[in-house]
């Protein structure tokens, strides 16, 4: 927990200071939010940073590939042209393609964005200790 400097008193506090919520208060509202986070874990694996995009990659890959087949097997098959399952072979095709390369491409967008934010973590907690160094003296 933060400390404040031995030369501020509670006289010398601006008014400001006081209506503002102590570093305790404040950190403590955003707990359910970082608690069990990765980012506040010790170390982690490769694989428990980047469970949950590889999931929705392979998800995604695995539905493209599913709307692929779809797809040819509704040019491929020799059904009468009004046929309800040519139509409905038709019409789910290309929806499962398109859903399926919607979800690779949000796992492959996700993979940086955790990697930056691995490496903002990293700096601000440089950053932390540093100022923490140079305030304790």
């Amino acid at each position: 927990m933060e400390t404040l400097p031995s030369a501020l008193n509670a006289d010398e506090k601006s008014p400001e200071s006081k209506d503002l919520l102590p570093s305790q208060t404040a950190s403590s509202l955003c707990i359910s939010s970082r608690s069990e986070s990765v980012w506040t874990a010790g170390s982690k694996n490769n694989w428990e940073i980047f469970r949950k995009p590889i999931i929705v990659m392979s998800t995604g890959g695995a539905i493209f590939l599913f709307g692929a087949v779809i797809t040819c097997l509704s040019y491929t098959l020799d059904l009468p042209k009004n046929s309800s399952v040519l139509i409905g072979y038709q019409m789910s095709g290309p929806a499962f393609l398109s859903l399926g390369l919607m979800l690779m491409v949000c796992g492959l967008v996700w993979v940086p964005i955790i990697k930056k934010k691995m490496k903002q973590r990293q700096k601000s907690v440089f950053f932390q200790s540093l100022k923490s160094f140079f305030l304790n003296r």
